[in-house]
């Protein structure tokens, strides 16, 4: 785990709000994995040229627990590509304000497959 620069290219930011917080008080480990899928989806839905499903994640690692009011950003890289599937990389960094502090708090590896408007497969283009 680099802890340095973010892989990938800028996908999604938002902010951590209350309503997003698990009994502990940190935010939700659910709230965050859709904040991925949604910042893993930009690059799928890019290179697909259209309509993606989520098929899979795998390898998805806390590493540390995110705080309401943390400006939340996603970073996803295209990884492999098949036929039809798309393996997208994802890490969530967080920006700590006030004090500014910048950490990795997640990453995971989403699978895609391309999909026409039936939801049936359909080859990359």
């Amino acid at each position: 785990m680099s802890d340095k620069e973010p892989k990938g290219e800028l996908a999604l930011q938002t902010i951590a709000m209350p309503a997003d917080t698990n009994a502990n008080g940190d935010i939700f480990g659910g709230w965050l994995m859709a904040q991925m899928d949604l910042g893993a989806s930009v690059v799928a839905r890019t290179r697909s040229n259209g309509k993606v499903a989520t098929v899979a994640v795998n390898a998805m690692t806390f590493h540390k627990p995110v705080h309401v009011g943390d400006l939340v950003t996603i970073y996803s890289e295209l990884l492999k590509e098949g036929t039809t599937s798309m393996h997208v990389g994802v890490e969530v960094w967080i920006t700590r304000v006030p004090e500014g502090i910048r950490l990795k708090v997640t990453e995971a590896k989403f699978v895609f497959v391309a999909v026409d408007g039936k939801g049936n497969k359909r080859k990359l283009p």
